[in-house]
């Protein structure tokens, strides 16, 4: 499982006193409000910061680290992720995953025959899909709904699940 988890992106320096554009990649861009620290990523590095301050602007999150309070100070800093560890993740409610611990689970179906590996969560409006890596080479689109997610089992590494009738015609799987 991820120990540290992606949320936003440093596109930029913001004014003079050493704050940052941060592009969010979070579900939930608040909670940005209730982060003490964030790790700085920026390929080289990582780096522990404290927040001292936050603020909304259009699509971004404009963050004031502790200590920082130049453009100087905080232009080594474009292009970083900002990630955080698990402990600090957002808490998740029954039947919840995060995307980075879900890919690679190993897929059975209701028999507990294996049919692939899960590559990928598209995240659409009304529900995600998962992209299903076959082992023909195929690839299965599967709604995350509970009629085909039978199990998931993130701690073990695998994910049982229901194929609807005519998911796994060749029309409507993709080829890989």
């Amino acid at each position: 499982m991820e120990e540290f988890f992606q949320i936003g992106l440093i596109t930029s320096t913001h004014g003079v006193h050493g704050e940052v554009k941060v592009f969010p990649t979070t579900d939930d861009p608040r909670r940005f409000k209730k982060l003490r620290e964030v790790f700085v990523d920026t390929g080289k590095e990582r780096v522990t910061l404290e927040i001292e301050g936050v603020k909304f602007f259009k699509q971004f999150v404009i963050l004031k680290f502790k200590g920082i309070d130049t453009l100087n100070d905080v232009e080594k800093y474009r292009k970083a992720r900002l990630i955080v560890s698990r402990d600090n993740a957002v808490r998740l409610r029954r039947d919840e995953y995060f995307i980075a611990d879900l890919c690679g689970l190993e897929v059975f179906d209701e028999s507990g025959d294996p049919i692939g590996i899960l590559r990928e969560v598209l995240e659409t409006g009304a529900n995600d899909v998962y992209v299903i890596d076959l082992k023909d080479g195929r690839e299965l689109l599967l709604p995350a709904i509970k009629q085909c997610i039978l199990e998931v089992n993130v701690e073990d590494g695998f994910m049982k699940v229901h194929v609807l009738d005519g998911l796994l015609d060749e029309e409507s799987s993709r080829e890989g």
